[in-house]
């Protein structure tokens, strides 16, 4: 038996020297073991090549089904892995060219609407959708722009996430307590969709890095907490000619709009020209809000965005939508340009 064993390592040590396939080296070595079985199959007891090579076919027969088995193992074992491989590849975050299968099944719903279709989730894939704030409003856009498969969205916050945000800004949990909101909100987002982009900015928006940022995206979606950095979002959205998707909330009422007058829509200094004096607006902290209602204005400022980039319906230009949510009541205010405007005021139409 151990002349057969040398014999076999002399061909597979031949054929590696001589540089024959891996393949034909076991073929050898498999005809090897066949000719050894037949000889003990054959030939009658006692007979001397019999002798010589184990006396009985029965060891060689056990060595032939472990090595099939060991064979079969790694065959299954790489079919496995190349099934795996093939899902993973198909599952990868395919940011740029076709859809994937797991896309395609992902924004099905979308792609069924007649008035969004392949061509508005393939815009939705391509858009670059800034948000300023992560907080009440920002949480609810956020999750419903990755949702819906936005391709590139933006967060800007200097905020860590407190417990008392946790009664409405709902894409944060607990044990994000401390976390700055923009890497909180971009966990939860990864998450819940990884075909998408998120880049979390923390950092308060400024003039010195405004422009910059803006310029890199083609939507401005506007849910601060403060009239100061809301003027700064509408002047610079206005220089850089980015539609600006605002909301804002108090206790029980929340209002939306489409600030964009590169489209003839006024711009946010048209309908509220001055920052309200200290303490005449009070905050979300001083008069509070109810829980629910970031998410119903979020919601809709991601639906506006959703409808600026594919071109459904009719976007939020020129009204002003207001919602009260303690009578259940809903108001729209048509609003206009104004010639004397700070900020947009000496611009011409488009």
């Amino acid at each position: 038996m151990l002349l057969v064993l040398l014999l076999a390592a002399a061909l597979w040590g031949l054929g590696a020297l001589l540089g024959t396939p891996r393949r034909m080296r076991l073929t050898m070595i498999g005809m090897l073991w066949v000719g050894v079985v037949l000889l003990h199959l054959v030939l009658p007891a006692g007979n001397p090549l019999r002798l010589a090579t184990g006396e009985s076919a029965a060891p060689w027969l056990l060595l032939g089904g472990l090595v099939a088995l060991i064979m079969a193992y790694r065959a299954g074992l790489a079919r496995v892995r190349g099934r795996a491989d093939a899902v993973r590849a198909e599952a990868e975050p395919q940011r740029d060219g076709a859809f994937s299968e797991v896309e395609l099944e992902r924004y099905a719903r979308h792609i069924v609407l007649r008035e969004i279709g392949g061509p508005g989730q393939r815009a939705l894939k391509d858009a670059k959708v800034l948000v300023i704030g992560a907080g009440g409003l920002g949480a609810p856009a956020l999750t419903y722009l990755a949702a819906a498969g936005v391709g590139t969205i933006g967060v800007i916050d200097d905020d860590a996430v407190d417990l008392s945000n946790l009664q409405r800004q709902v894409i944060h949990r607990d044990r994000d307590i401390g976390v700055p909101k923009v890497h909180s909100a971009a966990a939860a987002l990864r998450a819940l969709n990884p075909h998408v982009e998120i880049r979390p900015y923390e950092r308060r928006l400024t003039e010195e890095i405004a422009r910059d940022l803006f310029e890199d995206y083609d939507i401005i979606l506007d849910g601060c907490d403060n009239f100061e950095t809301r003027h700064l979002v509408n002047r610079t959205a206005v220089e850089t000619g980015k539609p600006m998707v605002s909301g804002a909330l108090t206790q029980w009422e929340g209002q939306l709009s489409i600030f964009d007058p590169a489209q003839g829509a006024p711009c946010y200094a048209c309908v509220f020209p001055e920052v309200p004096a200290e303490r005449l607006v009070p905050s979300c902290a001083e008069a509070g809000v109810m829980g629910p209602l970031p998410g119903v204005i979020g919601s809709m400022m991601a639906g506006e965005a959703i409808k600026l980039i594919t071109g459904a319906g009719t976007p939020l230009r020129r009204t002003l939508f207001i919602y009260d949510a303690l009578y259940s009541d809903a108001r729209r205010i048509k609003i206009e340009r104004r010639r004397d405007c700070a900020v947009c005021g000496a611009k011409e139409d488009t």
